[in-house]
């Protein structure tokens, strides 16, 4: 059964990779093994997934046999022909976040919690995982556990969150190792403008430790009548932003000390640098993750210089804007008010229209100075939108931002670039982008913003309506329910968490005083849709607000969750800041 269901689950993702799988069981296996099914397969699949990920060609196989080793052990043996991980990087690989070398921070991405969780999990299930592996010739991960696990040394969801928990923050010092987009080098700094700068000027902060590249740079800002800090080595970048306030960052990723991508990850997570435009600069191919990881815009370097007057006009364009508002344009109502009451939180005021012609006449009306499209996946409502704007004398060059869902072929990015200054991707970090877009069009750069959201919304703030609820997760992955977890508890939300719908409906008995639900669709045995249905047959949940979690993002999703039961629909890699504002949205009342 085990096996028949991984093949089931797999086997459609090798064949699309052109990539063969096979599972091999030994004849001398016994029929049944005495363990934790669910935690079992959670290790299977991070560690095929693994496999899969960083193997482009040849096969996968997943191997099961009696251990050789030690008796009474069953082994699980998941063999790639992938790119394989160095002697010197196996030990650091099973640390959170690590990859085995620089190519697959770009090509392959990175192995985040899951090879840590897997490991974490193993050694609860009584076992361990050993690991084979050479370099650009593959790697086989080999699960090891007892044929009959004792009764009561499964720990429970809650255990296991803190086990994971804890394990995270031991190998935080880690994280920052073994990284390829650090150089060992510290150049010489740059004579700049900091001891220049005055109250009114206007600063480029430029983190480059390319010397003779950083002044030419520092040249062309000074042209454009700004003041240049130069900062050559990564771990001073954030402070220096911080410090100076600047109007725009321009952030190489190949740094001294931190790369890019760190000091990326600290100026987005702090309330005060987080509204700066931060364009990177970089060699390598990285367009897509450094706009996923919050960047406004990607320079290719060797023709950066080139870019750099388009920047400046973009800038200029913001500064001599006098901003009122941002118009939303979105079909749903609750998603539309989740994104206004969030953006009110940083002090834009927002305004929501539902049609065309509601969207037009209010730009008319109200002289609204940045619109947002959440166009889902393009339609034909999206297009028209944007064409009736562009067409009316005087919207011309209104800076409008396209907020969808669907991962863009080249003709639609093209057609939608016609019409649009920015488009942002749902994504984990799709509500910064936006944020970040907004506040270059409207210049927020010098705001205050804080954790705290802004007590002039109708809503209230987010800690009051929050506070002391009680929210149930449900979701077979435990990286997600950690992080939800996390974000949640911010907020000072009481969080209950089951590891399937069966478990689901067990913690919905023990807990009467649940106040909403995070319900993954997509779990083996009893699924999401399955799981609403039964909970809405219940008198004392039929208005239970219920947000249906899923990895998918298609036309009719949202739909098949709403029939099933589920009051609203969002999808993975979920956005905290978007489910916090839904949740603000849905439990106000």
């Amino acid at each position: 059964d085990l096996t028949k269901d991984l093949d089931n689950l797999f086997s459609p993702i090798i064949r699309e990779k052109a990539l063969s799988f096979t599972i091999k069981l030994a004849n001398n296996l016994p029929k049944t093994i005495r363990t934790d099914r669910q935690r079992l397969d959670q290790i299977l699949r991070n560690l095929l997934s693994n496999a899969i990920k960083f193997t482009k060609e040849g096969q996968v196989t997943l191997s099961v046999f009696p251990s050789e080793a030690q008796d009474g052990q069953i082994a699980f043996a998941v063999t790639d022909t992938g790119i394989g991980i160095a002697p010197d990087k196996q030990d650091v690989i099973f640390e959170a976040f690590q990859q085995a070398d620089g190519s697959t921070r770009r090509k392959f991405g990175g192995t985040g919690l899951g090879l840590s969780i897997s490991r974490e999990l193993s050694r609860l299930l009584g076992g361990e995982i050993r690991l084979s592996s050479q370099e650009k010739k593959g790697s086989t991960f080999t699960l090891l556990i007892p044929e009959n696990q004792e009764e009561n040394t499964v720990p429970t969801t809650e255990e296991l969150i803190q086990s994971i928990a804890e394990n995270i923050e031991e190998t935080q010092d880690i994280i920052m190792s073994s990284n390829p987009h650090t150089v060992d080098i510290i150049p010489p700094d740059v004579d700049d403008d900091r001891n220049d700068i005055k109250e009114d000027d206007k600063v480029i902060l430029i983190v480059e430790d390319d010397v003779n590249f950083a002044k030419a740079l520092l040249r062309y800002t000074r042209q454009q009548k700004y003041k240049g800090v130069v900062i050559v080595r990564g771990d001073q970048a954030a402070d220096a932003a911080i410090r100076y306030k600047p109007t725009a960052i321009l952030l190489d990723i190949q740094l001294p000390v931190k790369d890019g991508w760190q000091v990326m990850a600290e100026i987005k997570n702090n309330p005060i640098t987080r509204p700066i435009p931060v364009h990177v600069m970089s060699s390598f191919e990285v367009k897509r993750e450094s706009l996923l990881q919050g960047a406004i815009d990607f320079m290719d370097k060797p023709i950066a210089l080139e870019q750099m007057a388009q920047m400046f006009i973009k800038i200029e364009e913001a500064l001599a804007r006098n901003p009122k508002k941002v118009l939303i344009v979105e079909e749903n109502s609750k998603h539309a008010a989740a994104l206004a009451n969030f953006l009110e939180s940083y002090d834009i005021i927002s305004e929501i229209k539902t049609t065309v012609t509601e969207s037009v006449d209010s730009l008319y009306s109200d002289k609204a100075d940045c619109v947002i499209l959440d166009m889902g996946v393009p339609g034909n409502m999206g297009y028209d939108t944007l064409d009736s704007i562009r067409q009316k004398p005087g919207l011309e060059n209104i800076p409008i931002i396209v907020f969808t869902g669907k991962n863009l072929s080249k003709s639609e990015e093209l057609k939608l670039k016609q019409y649009a200054d920015s488009i942002v991707i749902k994504t984990a970090n799709s509500y910064q982008r936006i944020l970040d877009e907004v506040g270059l069009f409207l210049h927020l750069v010098g705001n205050h913003p804080g954790e705290e959201w802004s007590k002039k919304s109708s809503l209230g703030t987010i800690r009051e309506v929050l506070q002391n609820k009680k929210v149930l997760i449900v979701d077979d992955d435990i990286r997600t329910i950690y992080y939800l977890s996390q974000a949640l508890e911010r907020y000072q939300i009481n969080v209950v968490s089951a590891m399937d719908g069966k478990e689901g409906l067990d913690k919905i008995e023990e807990h009467d005083d649940i106040s909403a639900i995070l319900m993954d669709m997509v779990m083996p045995e009893m699924d999401g849709y399955e799981t609403i249905k039964m909970i809405r047959q219940n008198p004392h949940y039929s208005e239970i607000p219920i947000i249906a979690i899923t990895a998918k993002n298609m036309i009719g999703d949202r739909e098949r969750c709403i029939i099933a039961g589920a009051s609203d629909y969002i999808s993975k890699p979920v956005d905290t800041d978007q489910l916090l504002s839904l949740l603000r949205v849905w439990l106000y009342n």
